[in-house]
């Protein structure tokens, strides 16, 4: 790659606090922001130059919570709460991904489909089936996506065919951690599913996994009130739900994704706190399931890392446009009740899709120096707006779709469909 010039209406949240939008060129030295200005120099003058016109150009969006083997089960089983919609629906679907054939034809839909709504960095767990695992790593290390993604750990509490002793599932692991080092793209989480499908046993085996290989580690957390009742008569030795995954060694310093994360109680807050756990949201997934509202705005002001995640098939899409106006939504619907806990401002939503969860990856999900170009390039019809690019932008957070997206890129590079790369 080479320096190039990329001139357009961009708008980013560098913090929570507001919408920016940058100068009209941005400088890209090797898939990283240089400078912003508004005037280039001759000599700059002489680089190649992409002109996006009038599209608004906004970071690429980021998921750090999605179940890539449950995409055929978008908007299915919604009548049922968490733990039998499990049973009935998400296990028979993810022990189908045994089948080779049906392993790609699941997950090369679903990188698509993350592609097609501009979701170009993700964490995502798959099945606990080794060589599936390896494949999705691979058709996404081959597509170009940024990726985290890691092979289901369940050795208790769970069916005949979706199960694995826990020697397999540490050796299956650790031959995954093994023959996915090289990819560049893509990365290993350790992924225990949570803590009512893993024993003691196995956590404590990831978790020296963890220290073995410097990995990340993703899970779920305190989702739904009947989990948590599970929870605690497993594990009485432990004070909480986090408790369990702190005293098995499963959260890393600044390595470490928990999805949902409803009913945290104060001492739990802090110690996510302590390691810097970063707080999938799923506003979608905890409406569908009936699990019930985070309390976003009390999370955010304690200081806690909290993202936005479309939770597939939980949430019904993945589009990240449309999961931060959920979140949004949902927090009006409990600022009534708790009118102490302000709603969240759109910027704060969309700081939470793009760079709470970027810095999962490093400097990602704004357009500062140093920061890759990671971007969307989104051209909508504005009826009344089309001269003010911040209306514009909320116009598409309410009401655009894919349709809206024009181009896509990551590292300053144009991203083709997966499905186009990998054959």
């Amino acid at each position: 790659m080479t320096k190039k010039v990329f001139k357009g209406i961009f708008i980013h949240t560098p913090t929570k606090d507001e919408f920016v939008r940058m100068p009209q060129y941005l400088i890209v030295n090797d898939g990283v922001i240089e400078a912003s200005k508004d005037e280039l120099t001759d000599e700059e003058k002489k680089l190649p130059i992409e002109d996006f016109g009038n599209k608004i150009v906004i970071p690429s969006f980021v998921d750090l919570h999605v179940h890539a083997p449950q995409f055929p089960n978008d908007g299915v089983g919604y009548d049922e709460e968490l733990l039998p919609w499990l049973n009935k629906y998400t296990f028979p679907t993810e022990a189908k991904i045994k089948d080779p054939a049906t392993a790609k034809k699941v997950y090369m839909a679903f990188l698509d489909d993350l592609w097609r709504v501009g979701t170009l960095h993700f964490s995502a767990f798959a099945t606990l089936h080794k060589d599936a695992t390896y494949n999705l790593m691979k058709w996404a290390d081959e597509a170009g996506l940024q990726a985290f993604i890691g092979k289901v750990n369940m050795d208790r509490n769970s069916d005949e065919a979706l199960s694995e002793t826990t020697q397999e599932s540490i050796e299956d692991t650790e031959a995954l951690v093994k023959a996915t080092r090289s990819f560049k793209n893509v990365h290993y989480i350790l992924t225990p599913r949570f803590v009512p499908s893993t024993t003691p046993e196995l956590m404590t085996a990831l978790a020296d996994l963890a220290e073995k290989y410097d990995l990340p580690i993703q899970s779920h957390l305190s989702e739904n009130r009947s989990e948590l009742d599970w929870v605690a008569s497993l594990h009485p030795e432990c004070e909480s739900y986090t408790d369990v995954y702190e005293h098995y060694g499963l959260l890393r310093k600044d390595k470490t994704i928990m999805a949902h994360c409803i009913y945290v109680d104060e001492k739990e807050r802090q110690t996510l706190k302590k390691y810097g756990v970063y707080i999938a949201h799923s506003p979608a997934s905890n409406a569908n399931l009936a699990s019930g509202i985070m309390p976003a705005r009390v999370w955010l002001n304690e200081g806690l890392r909290v993202t936005i995640a479309s939770d597939i098939a939980g949430g019904n899409v993945p589009d990240q446009n449309r999961n931060i106006v959920t979140a949004i939504q949902l927090s009006k619907l409990r600022w009534v009740e708790h009118p102490e806990e302000k709603p969240l401002s759109s910027s704060e939503a969309f700081y939470m899709a793009t760079k709470a969860g970027g810095e999962f990856f490093g400097k990602v999900g704004s357009f500062e120096n140093g920061s890759s170009f990671n971007a969307l390039a989104l051209e909508e019809d504005s009826l009344l707006y089309a001269d003010d690019p911040l209306i514009r932008l909320e116009e598409f957070l309410y009401t655009g779709d894919d349709r809206n997206i024009k181009e896509r890129f990551i590292n300053g590079e144009a991203v083709k469909r997966p499905s186009e790369i990998v054959k």
